[in-house]
């Protein structure tokens, strides 16, 4: 179907960066990666709807050293060794406290914040469910500024808590590895894709 003139559409280098020439990258070329780039990555994301615009996703940026040593030995085996090589590793998570910005988040939402901190089984699941979808913007971000992305859910989440979010109380989510470019020198840097389902076998038309 032919989109119609009006509409605003992305030229197709970019949608193929996006999405069909993007691969998951598991090892990258050393060149660190600014927290700075992270940043302006989080300033487009950041306008993507979630529930109740809530806003939940919070982001750790671990760089080499102790602290993401740390952090690893609640990985699995086979995500340590490519984390520890990354240029930058992050982690993204969930804020079970959320609501405390509604009044900046949702300002026509009189009363929100009180109500929702009487419902904290709410809270923990839009958080959990708009912190993940958050995760596919970021995801989206980093590659719209020039980065390759390695997410990973190989951890024990509340292994990683205990080390960087105990004073915070966010939730992890994901690991995601951060890199500018495929390391060249590894074959398996970037793996064969895998097929994916078309359209007719994934939706529905009523």
């Amino acid at each position: 179907m032919t989109a119609p003139a009006t509409a605003k559409t992305l030229d197709a280098a970019a949608l193929h960066r996006l999405f069909d020439q993007a691969h998951t990258t598991h090892t990258f070329t050393d060149e660190p990666v600014s927290p700075d780039l992270i940043a302006e990555a989080y300033q487009h994301m950041r306008w993507a709807p979630t529930a109740f615009n809530s806003q939940p996703l919070r982001l750790t940026l671990l760089t080499p050293g102790a602290k993401r040593e740390e952090v690893v030995e609640h990985f699995i085996e086979a995500n340590r060794a490519k984390t520890l090589a990354a240029p930058l590793t992050i982690i993204a998570a969930y804020a079970p406290d959320w609501h405390e910005h509604m009044e900046l988040l949702a300002p026509q939402r009189e009363g929100a914040r009180e109500s929702f901190a009487a419902k904290p089984q709410m809270r923990e699941t839009v958080g959990r469910q708009s912190g993940s979808i958050q995760v596919g913007y970021l995801l989206l971000g980093l590659r719209a500024v020039g980065l390759e992305v390695g997410p990973m859910t190989g951890l024990n989440p509340e292994g990683v808590d205990s080390v960087i979010h105990t004073e915070n109380g966010w939730k992890t989510l994901v690991a995601i590895n951060v890199g500018h470019a495929p390391n060249p020198e590894d074959e398996a840097a970037i793996r064969p894709r895998g097929g994916r389902l078309e359209f007719s076998q994934a939706a529905q038309v009523l």
